[in-house]
């Protein structure tokens, strides 16, 4: 087959290699520190303190790359605001084992390892923002429309099979639709040339966040199935977890139990009776953030909290703003009915309506429930049936993708929330 060639700016670029980037990153935060104490006396290199935050500080660089490349896969997500914590979590825990098994380290070699890796991250940011797009180049056929929509992509129509676009990072197909002999080879080709081929699926649900299920055939439920080994590690995780918050923040729950009764009469704990873990109704704890007294309609509606509702406290808007009235969900971490991170629960009136309107809805209970989650730091509380449908494409996300490396994104996402109050209502 006769082809021409469309060319494009060439997308991969040394600054771009993960082989430049750590190996520069490793010289630019380990060796010159090094080479400066080394500078006032060759021999420091020799003690054995230097030695070990040396150690020290290559595994926490390392780590902290590898994390912050890591989310930076996921969608929507502009990895340079990731930079800081992520480091400092890295470096925060390896010295922080190290202080707790006594080791004696250099206090100047860590700080400016720390400061120069973040500093060498920035630097890297700023050098690359200009560089070329994510490239993807479109067949035409089926479904792939929609592609166009979604931003953050250099999209480039292939109008004839005897087309190829050079510089492509893949080649995006509806794999599903009916396509020319011509079009299945140009397909075979481009694989056999180490071009990336992908399903207009696959590609979509890794650039919006989202995974949409229209047929039970096309999953058969299995490629959603959670990694089982992580369930019980993060289980485990969550568990540890809970107990220190309850003993560590102890007289900030009795703090704010107080205030709750003198700012409004009722009980400072709300129960209600939710959806859980493989779809078993469970009891939830919360501090109470409405009026006990509050004139409610049905029971539908009762379970929905509006924009602006009446029935929130003064005191109530603080504590959901600032996500506190979560904390007393510790209780059901403890009791293995929720996790800190999953699908959010939903009251057992609401989840039965929309069991009854989305085809899957129960399918998000194979992960226990979430004081926070993926459709939360993305989407924020929506209760109407539609968007709850966009809510079940992120849990379906969340539960494909099921990984300690999205839980830590959703950590710093949910941190965020926190600061800025998004999706509180």
């Amino acid at each position: 087959m006769n082809t021409s060639t469309i060319t494009l700016p060439k997308a991969r670029h040394l600054l771009l290699r993960m082989r430049f980037q750590l190996l520069g990153g490793l010289t630019f935060a380990i060796l010159i520190p090094v080479l400066i104490r080394m500078s006032f006396g060759f021999g420091v290199i020799f003690s054995s303190n230097m030695q070990v935050t040396i150690l020290a500080a290559f595994i926490a660089h390392t780590t902290g790359y590898l994390f912050y490349k890591r989310i930076g896969n996921f969608p929507g997500v502009a990895a340079t605001g990731y930079i800081l914590p992520t480091f400092a979590l890295t470096y925060g825990l390896v010295f922080a084992s190290i202080f707790f098994f006594r080791f004696d380290y250099s206090r100047f070699q860590a700080a400016a390892s720390f400061i120069q890796s973040t500093l060498w991250y920035f630097g890297l940011h700023l050098a690359t923002r200009r560089l070329a797009p994510y490239r993807l180049a479109i067949i035409p056929g089926g479904d792939v429309s929609r592609l166009e929509s979604i931003p953050g992509v250099s999209w480039h129509w292939i109008r004839s099979p005897d087309r190829v676009i050079e510089y492509a990072n893949g080649v995006v197909a509806d794999l599903r639709a009916d396509l020319s002999d011509e079009w299945e080879r140009y397909i075979a080709d481009r694989a056999l040339s180490g071009t990336p081929v992908y399903h207009v699926k696959q590609i979509s649900e890794s650039l919006t966040g989202r995974v949409e299920i229209e047929h039970l055939s096309e999953n058969t439920l299995g490629s959603l199935n959670p990694n089982q080994a992580y369930l019980k590690i993060k289980q485990a995780i969550d568990w540890v977890s809970a107990l220190f918050v309850l003993v560590v923040f102890s007289p900030l729950l009795m703090f704010v139990a107080i205030a709750i009764k003198i700012d409004s009469p009722g009980p400072a704990l709300f129960r209600q009776i939710r959806m859980g873990y493989r779809g078993l109704p469970y009891e939830v704890y919360k501090f109470r953030t409405m009026k006990r007294s509050a004139i409610i309609g049905d029971e539908k509606e009762a379970a929905i909290t509006k924009a602006g509702d009446a029935r929130i406290t003064r005191l109530g808007q603080l504590l959901r703003k600032s996500r506190i009235d979560e904390l007393p969900q510790a209780f059901n971490i403890l009791r293995g009915e929720m996790s800190w991170i999953g699908p959010r629960p939903e009251a057992l009136v609401l989840s039965k309506w929309y069991e009854a309107e989305l085809p899957f809805y129960r399918y998000r209970h194979i992960v226990r429930p979430g004081i926070t989650g993926w459709a939360q730091v993305n989407q924020g509380h929506v209760a109407a049936v539609d968007d709850v449908l966009e809510k079940l494409h992120y849990d379906f996300y969340y539960i494909k993708n099921f990984s300690p490396w999205l839980d830590v994104l959703i950590v710093f996402r949910t941190i965020r929330t926190m600061l800025t109050g998004f999706g509180a209502r």
